[in-house]
C-alpha cells in the first residue's frame, strides 16, 4: 500500500511542515554535495549512534536532534517526506504552528531514546526523521479518527485507488513496526537496517501526548471522491 493523500482539507497554511520538509532536503543535499567520503564523514559525526551515548560524552546527545534531520538515500528521504506532506498539515492545523514544532522535535527526541534503549551498545548509525513523524502518525490518529487516506494498491498489472480508514491505515503500520521491533530482539546483528522502535517510540509518543498541544476541535471538510483525480 502507497499512500497518495488522505481526505481532511487543512483550515491554514502549514509552514513548519514545509519548513521541516525544506530542512530535510536542504540537510541531505548538503551532506550529498561532497561526495561519497564527505557523507560517511558527516554521517559519523552527526548520526545517532547508541553505543556512542555516555554521561561523560554528553555533546553526544546533540546527535539525538542532528540525527532527525538525516537521511541514508534519496529514497529513504523522500518516502519520509512524502508521508510529512501527507499527514503533517493537519496535525499542524491543530495544534498551531508554534506547538507542532515542538511536538515534532519531541516526538524525534522521544523516539531516539527508545531505540537507544532497545540497542544500546549499537555502533551503527541511525539516521532519518521516521521517529518524529511517527509521532506525527500518531497524533493524526487520534485527532483525525473519521479521516480516510487515499491508497495506491498494485494487483498485479492493474493498479487500485483505495479509500482506506486513517485508523485502520495507521493502526496498520503500527502494528507492523511492533511486530519487526519484537522479532529483531532475537535476531542477530541489524535487523531489516530500521530503526523498529524509533518508529514504535514516536507513534506511542504522539498518541499519548497529542492532548497537551492540540487546540480547541475545528470543522473540517471532508474531500469526496468527485473532487479529486485519480485520488
Amino acid at each position: 500500500m502507497f499512500p497518495l493523500r488522505d481526505t481532511v482539507r487543512a483550515r491554514s497554511f502549514p509552514v513548519v511542515n514545509w519548513l521541516l520538509l525544506g530542512a530535510n532536503v536542504a540537510v541531505f543535499l548538503l551532506m550529498t554535495s561532497g561526495g561519497l567520503g564527505s557523507f560517511e564523514r558527516l554521517t559519523a559525526r552527526f548520526a545517532l549512534i547508541p553505543a556512542q551515548l555516555a554521561p561523560a560524552r554528553p555533546l553526544e546527545y546533540a546527535t539525538l536532534l542532528s540525527s532527525m534531520f538525516m537521511h541514508g538515500s534519496w529514497f529513504h528521504l523522500l518516502s519520509n517526506m512524502w508521508t510529512l506532506y501527507i499527514f503533517g498539515d493537519n496535525v499542524e492545523d491543530r495544534m498551531g504552528s508554534g506547538r507542532y514544532l515542538v511536538f515534532y522535535l519531541l516526538a524525534g527526541l522521544a523516539a531516539g531514546l527508545v531505540q537507544v534503549s532497545f540497542d544500546r551498545t549499537s555502533v551503527i548509525p541511525t539516521v532519518g526523521a521516521s521517529g518524529a513523524i511517527a509521532g506525527v502518525l500518531g497524533a493524526y490518529l487520534i485527532l483525525f479518527p473519521r479521516g480516510r487516506v487515499i491508497t495506491l494498491i498494485p494487483l498485479f498489472f492493474f493498479i487500485q485507488f483505495v479509500e482506506i480508514p486513517a485508523a485502520f491505515y495507521l493502526g496498520l503500520w503500527f502494528l507492523s513496526q511492533l511486530s519487526s521491533g519484537l522479532l529483531s530482539l532475537g535476531a542477530a546483528g541489524d535487523f531489516g537496517g530500521i530503526a523498529w522502535w524509533a518508529h514504535v517510540g514516536g507513534f506511542v509518543f504522539g498518541v499519548a501526548t497529542v492532548v497537551l498541544f492540540a487546540r480547541r476541535p475545528r470543522v473540517y471538510r471532508q474531500w469526496y471522491a468527485d473532487e479529486y483525480w485519480p485520488w
